[in-house]
């Protein structure tokens, strides 16, 4: 059973102005073969959910910018520590996504001022380490939110907390889409607006940021601490020495 959400009408685009568009923005910053791989991740089970549609929004404009994108489905996800040693089938494919992914993309609606239960949850079932792999360390992340009022960036803002917290990279830019409820149509599309002007801006930087560094991360997220826990020690003993003695 897969848990990944398939993704209608991917090439339609009504709210985007083709003429603005860069189809590759990540050009001359990286190789882009093979296409940067994005798992998005959405915080609400409702039939019409906002931050579902607008991640829906979000891959259609990753797929036509060269990425290839995964959208999880967390309906059937546990709680933390519901079932003994998380052993449960959403649960190890929400990881396996994860570490296939070299970026992120996290929604959540604002409820009571914070991210949803929902969200929180598949972000806890991302362990720092799984099995000896890192399954959100070094990875890009963009984060986008949806209100039912006016417009609000707690959600963002705490989403960025846990994006440093998993070790990611998140991008500058953000998205918040106040009154959500106004900025789809009925099949479920986002109108043109600057919110989705927006979340243009934000996939665009995504990609840039995610091809920029691809060639980095090894090296980007190689720490001290953890070639001592590992017992790898990079240095001769004649460097080793020199260092000592310094």
């Amino acid at each position: 059973m897969s848990r990944l959400r398939a993704l209608a009408d991917p090439d339609h685009l009504p709210a985007l102005r083709p003429e603005y568009v860069h189809r590759r923005p990540a050009l001359g910053l990286g190789e882009s073969d093979p296409p940067p791989r994005i798992l998005l991740l959405y915080g609400s089970l409702r039939e019409r959910s906002y931050s579902r549609l607008a991640v829906e929004e979000a891959a259609r404009l990753l797929q036509l910018f060269g990425c290839e994108t995964r959208i999880f489905d967390p309906c059937d996800l546990p709680l933390p520590d519901q079932v003994a040693g998380d052993d449960h089938p959403a649960v190890h494919e929400l990881r396996e996504h994860s570490l296939w992914s070299e970026g992120q993309v996290w929604c959540s609606p604002e409820r009571h001022g914070q991210i949803t239960g929902i969200m929180k949850m598949q972000i806890d079932h991302l362990p720092l380490a799984y099995k000896g792999l890192r399954p959100t360390q070094g990875r890009t992340l963009a984060v986008m939110q949806v209100s039912a009022g006016s417009q609000s960036f707690n959600t963002v803002n705490t989403l960025r907390q846990l994006g440093r917290w998993m070790r990611m990279f998140t991008i500058p830019n953000q998205s918040s889409v106040a009154r959500a409820y106004e900025e789809f149509d009925d099949a479920g599309r986002m109108k043109p607006s600057s919110y989705y002007d927006r979340i243009v801006d934000v996939m665009e930087e995504l990609v840039r940021l995610t091809v920029l560094l691809r060639p980095h991360t090894a090296q980007l997220v190689d720490r001290y601490s953890e070639r001592k826990d590992r017992d790898e020690p990079v240095d001769t003993p004649a460097d080793a020495a020199g260092i000592a003695k310094g």
